[in-house]
């Protein structure tokens, strides 16, 4: 059977209907992160009604001081902490899917973030500096070198003939358990106050974010988007493949180079702020690739919101499994992502890519 060939105003139509249809897939993906964002401001130890939290957040000074208070000093700096964090996460997944070529790739799963973990832990433990800066930036600056560190290794070993996107899986697991292994022994030496603070940062959690927490995150967010967004044609290319991409005048180790650092970094900044966090790399991605397709224009920030959306939700359930208690966000987003991450590797969906 013959294909049939739309005239150019009928594709014009259909490709505009296909836009259409993606933005309002964002902007649906918008309003359930509104949403979820004021679930997430309404729930805890002292909880309060949605007209409540809006007038705290709306008009504060007419708001009872006690849940001003709450609001703005506790539960908002962590809503919103969560949003971030997913949003990075999520985007550095999607990009390192885009550069790999893998559909099982992310910061978590690549040993990323288990090396920023490690990295993290040292200046945490020992007060080890890779870069001589100031205490209050020693944490963040010693998970993006190992980040980086981690990072490079990956880069350097996929550019390999021969080397498979499972190849660079397995990479990634072995980076995964070696990092791990070091940070044991980080907490076999450590003191005991030390050991605590390092187990904060492999089971995750949200309650320490603070405004300049958060407003770093979002500074790191804000540098890295921009740059994504102005290559978004060359992302969607490689795509097609090295070659294909080689041959529409893209730079692919170039490309790959800047988006692995950019990468290392937004993934770098929420370990050192809120620990190891994961799966959200591999779960906002997909979604947003079941969503919106490969077209970067759409996918970037569609990873962006489903990323944000994931790690809200998971905040949220996170202050509902024990009441008076607020789970380890870590442990929710790892029994969520589980399941999705079997899937991937056993399901009919790794046959598309």
């Amino acid at each position: 059977m013959s294909a049939v060939i739309l005239p150019k105003s009928g594709q014009r139509g259909l490709y505009r209907a296909l836009v259409l249809r993606k933005q309002v897939l964002l902007a649906v993906l918008v309003i359930l992160l509104l949403v979820s964002l004021l679930l997430d401001l309404t729930l805890g130890p002292a909880s309060y009604r949605f007209d409540e939290v809006v007038r705290a957040l709306v008009s504060p000074d007419s708001a009872p001081l006690q849940v001003k208070v709450v609001m703005w000093e506790i539960r908002l700096p962590v809503a919103l902490m969560a949003v971030a964090v997913g949003a990075a996460l999520s985007v550095a997944g999607a990009q390192m899917q885009t550069i790999l070529n893998n559909p099982l790739a992310s910061p978590f799963t690549l040993g990323i973030s288990a090396a920023a973990s490690f990295g993290a832990s040292l200046g945490l433990a020992f007060g080890v500096k890779f870069v001589p800066v100031a205490a209050e930036y020693l944490i963040p600056i010693n998970a993006f070198a190992m980040a980086m560190l981690s990072a490079m290794l990956i880069h350097l070993l996929s550019m390999r003939r021969g080397v498979t996107a499972e190849t660079i899986v397995l990479l990634g697991i072995a980076l995964v358990f070696t990092f791990n292994a070091l940070l044991a022994l980080v907490q076999y030496f450590a003191s005991e106050q030390a050991v605590a603070a390092v187990v904060f940062w492999t089971m995750g959690s949200l309650t320490k974010a603070t405004w300049p927490k958060l407003g770093l995150t979002c500074l790191v967010i804000a540098i890295t988007l921009p740059v994504f967004a102005r290559r978004v044609w060359a992302l969607t290319a490689l795509r097609l493949g090295d070659d294909k991409a080689a041959s529409f005048g893209v730079d692919v180790p170039r490309l790959r180079f800047q988006t692995l650092v950019l990468v290392s970094l937004l993934a770098a900044i929420p370990v050192a702020f809120v620990g190891t966090i994961g799966f959200v790399g591999i779960v906002g991605p997909h979604i947003a690739r079941m969503l919106i397709g490969e077209d970067q224009r759409f996918f970037l920030p569609a990873s962006l919101l489903t990323g944000a959306l994931v790690l809200s939700l998971s905040s949220v359930v996170s202050k509902t499994l024990i009441p008076g208690a607020i789970f380890p966000i870590g442990v929710v987003t790892s029994l969520i992502g589980i399941p999705f991450f079997i899937s991937l590797i056993l399901g009919s969906r790794r046959n598309a890519w």
